[in-house]
């Protein structure tokens, strides 16, 4: 498909070289990064207010709806994640929206989990018993006084749980069930590329780099978010 020479003027005048069709995979990957991102840590950002607020009810609240909400949280965790997602875009078809519920679906039980039993922990704690016994509302009790002790912890999870999702995203794009085309993505971008990586090896390497790179920046992020919030691991200069 790809001769000697459209293959030298291709690498020549594109940094990442042309695919098949003479795009320039380069400006591809840039606008995968901003579909990439913005998938992943939207998804990430309404999974964690979703998994925040049913974890501080079903800490917070009374046992039977604890009982329930916990159900619920595991009967939706139980299932395999390739799988939720494969029946799930099978079923609603391909489409942000859809991609969107998935990821949404698969995180947020696992950060209601953690926010129930770090409420329930502080639940009992004295100084919460004493403003209990001051007349302190409900609302203000969650808001003031539990809610920022069981944030931290959450944000530095959810920023390593970015790459996990775009990595799904790609996935799915690239058995054609996540986004649809023409929109721009780095699973697209190596579905495209392995129909021709003998002629054009370049654009699998282009599509890999950015999810190597990503895992590895959100996972610093996790790494600086944890020294900066938890007192006991931060550094001192």
């Amino acid at each position: 498909m790809f001769d000697d020479r459209e293959r030298t003027e291709g690498i020549s005048n594109h940094f990442f070289g042309t695919d098949n069709l003479g795009r320039d995979v380069f400006s591809r990957v840039l606008a995968g990064t901003r579909v990439a991102i913005g998938v992943g840590g939207g998804s990430i950002i309404l999974a964690f207010a979703i998994g925040l607020i049913l974890g501080l009810i079903a800490g917070y609240g009374p046992r039977w709806l604890d009982s329930f909400l916990l159900l619920l949280f595991d009967s939706i965790y139980s299932f395999p994640t390739v799988i939720l997602g494969l029946t799930v875009m099978t079923l609603l078809g391909p489409s942000i929206a859809a991609l969107l519920f998935i990821m949404i679906i698969i995180q947020a039980p696992g950060y209601a989990r953690l926010v129930r039993t770090a409420t329930l922990s502080i639940k009992g704690s004295e100084y919460i018993l004493a403003i209990q016994s001051l007349g302190g509302s409900q609302s203000r009790i969650l808001l003031v006084h539990i809610l920022p002790n069981i944030v931290g912890p959450l944000l530095i999870l959810a920023s390593m749980d970015i790459p996990a999702m775009i990595a799904l995203e790609a996935g799915l794009t690239y058995l054609g069930l996540g986004i649809p085309p023409p929109a721009p993505s780095w699973g697209r971008i190596l579905q495209e590329g392995f129909g021709t990586i003998r002629e054009a090896p370049w654009i699998v390497i282009a599509g890999g780099i950015p999810l190597v790179v990503t895992t590895l920046g959100f996972t610093f992020l996790g790494e600086a978010l944890r020294d900066l919030l938890d007192p006991k691991l931060r550094r001192i200069v």
